[in-house]
Order: structure tokens, then C-alpha cells, then sequence
């Protein structure tokens, strides 16, 4: 059964011919695939993820990295983050998991390159990835099983960038954001033949620039061991973030197995965020 829902086609078909599971299925998580249409016309996938029970459920909104190749762009399946969806399933929130506008069969133009490494533009191609989640929380807060000023927005590496720069608009209807490692340009063919970030300075600077406007709560995470995102480039964002006026928490984590930027996939990476997680929700409250 696994294997059968990682088919994404198949998933659509599911979503058409039953758009949510009935209730005789109530207890268990039940599954479907939605669009969402965009400000560039065209319509995102998107996985919804509900928990047991007809009552309103406050929304988790994860978003998803980009991978260092442009060719796997096109090839990417739709996100599921196994582990962190059913954790906040199983804490009683609707996830969604939207396909950004040029990944996978979402398709048509990617709209968040930031340009070429010697003159990166962060700032802007963050808030291009910041349309597509404001997107989905548009569309989603209006469904009928879901609590509109609740919500949680959460992002991994380009994903994590686009949600500090949706924090920079302040959306309505969302309570807090969590950073898992969030960032562009990271572990690219510099110059001198190094692998390294692209101006990471400029990185910095666009931090300030979502920081300057940003209002919403954001949990920040990085790994000791990340290797796209060092410890020590995470708090200068961080620390550009909240001296321009956001209002960020930072939770620097030790090593997590060989690459810690990989951690919120990982099964095993539960037990590593959990804890400061479950203490930035409950502050919320």
C-alpha cells in the first residue's frame, strides 16, 4: 500500500474518484491531492493529510527544498516528509504539502532562481517561493474542515527561505513558522573550483530585508553538520533577522548522522526537533 500512494498519478486518480476518504475510514489518516492555482496561472499539486474526526483543524503547511541539480527539478515527486507530516497529524492538524510552481508535475516556469552565484538575488526569489505558500493558505483556510487563524507554516532549505519570506508579509490566519534549515545557494561550484555558498553575505542581507517587516513568531533549526548551512552563517541570518525586528527564536541542534541539513526527512530525526518544536507550539498557545 505504500509503495501504491508514492505513485503520483495514481494519487490524482484516487482525489477524483473520492476526493476525501468516507467516514467508514475516519480512523485513520485520510489522504488526497488537490490544485492550487497561482498567481502565474498555473495550478500547484498539493497533498492534504487530515486527521481522524469531521471537527475544524488548525493547518501545517510544509514546503519543500529544491535540488541542487536543475535537472531533478522536473523529476521531483510530490513531498511527503513522512515523519514530520505524521507528527503533526497525529497532533491533530491538517497537513498540506504543496509542489512548488517548476517542480515535478506541478510544472510550468520555476520562478525562484536566484540568478547567477556572483550576483545572487535572495531576497527576491524567496518571495517568489512565498507566493506559492500564500497560495495554499489561501485556498485552505476557506475549507470547511480547517481553522483559518491557526495555521503553521513550515520549510526546509528553500522551502525554510521562502517561509522567512513570507514572514516578512505577516499573512493573516498564521500563528508561528519553523525554519528547518532554510537558505539558498548552498553547496555550489564556486569560482576557485571550491564547493561552497554564493555570496553567503548577500544571504545575510536578505535575512535583514524579511526581518525589517516581519511581525509572526519563526523557530529557526540548523544542525552542527550541515553542510549546506554552517552553524555559523545560520546565526548571522538569524541574528540580521532579528536586529532588523523579526521576531525569531534560534535553536541550534547538534550533529544528526553525516549531513545534518537532511534531518526533517529522517525517521531518525524525529527525536532530534521534537522537543524544541513542541515547546515554540505550546508558546503559541
Amino acid at each position: 500500500m505504500i509503495n501504491f500512494f508514492r505513485s503520483t498519478t495514481l494519487r490524482i486518480a484516487l482525489a477524483l474518484l473520492a476526493p476525501i476518504f468516507a467516514g467508514a475510514a475516519s480512523a485513520q489518516t485520510r489522504e488526497q491531492v488537490i490544485r492550487i492555482p497561482t498567481v502565474g496561472g498555473v495550478s500547484m499539486l498539493a497533498t492534504v493529510m487530515r486527521p481522524p474526526g469531521e471537527q475544524r483543524r488548525p493547518l501545517a503547511i510544509i514546503n519543500h527544498g529544491s535540488p541542487a541539480s536543475a535537472g531533478q527539478r522536473p523529476e521531483m515527486d510530490l513531498p511527503r516528509y513522512e515523519p514530520l507530516s505524521s507528527w503533526f497529524v497525529e497532533r491533530g492538524y491538517v497537513v498540506v504539502l504543496p509542489l512548488r510552481r517548476g517542480y515535478g508535475d506541478t510544472g510550468g516556469k520555476w520562478v525562484e532562481s536566484y540568478g547567477d552565484c556572483d550576483e545572487p538575488d535572495y531576497y527576491t526569489a524567496g518571495l517568489h517561493g512565498a507566493e506559492d505558500i500564500q497560495a495554499t493558505l489561501d485556498v485552505m483556510r476557506k475549507q470547511r474542515y480547517a481553522l483559518p487563524d491557526r495555521s503553521i507554516v513550515i520549510g526546509h532549505s528553500a522551502g525554510g527561505w521562502a517561509t522567512l519570506a513570507l514572514s516578512s508579509r505577516n499573512p493573516p490566519g498564521v500563528a508561528g513558522m519553523i525554519n528547518f534549515a532554510g537558505g539558498r545557494g548552498g553547496r555550489q561550484q564556486l569560482g576557485d573550483g571550491r564547493i561552497g555558498n554564493c555570496k553567503a553575505g548577500e544571504l545575510v542581507k536578505a535575512a535583514g530585508r524579511y526581518g525589517e517587516t516581519a511581525h509572526v513568531p519563526v523557530l529557526w533549526i540548523y544542525a552542527a553538520n550541515d553542510t549546506f548551512f554552517s552553524p555559523n552563517l545560520a546565526r548571522r541570518m538569524f541574528d540580521a533577522y532579528n536586529k532588523a525586528g523579526g521576531h525569531g527564536t534560534y535553536r541550534p541542534l547538534g550533529a544528526f548522522d553525516g549531513n545534518g541539513h537532511t534531518f526533517v526527512g529522517d525517521e531518525d530525526g524525529v527525536e532530534f526537533w521534537e522537543k524544541p518544536v513542541s515547546r515554540f507550539l505550546d508558546s503559541l498557545k
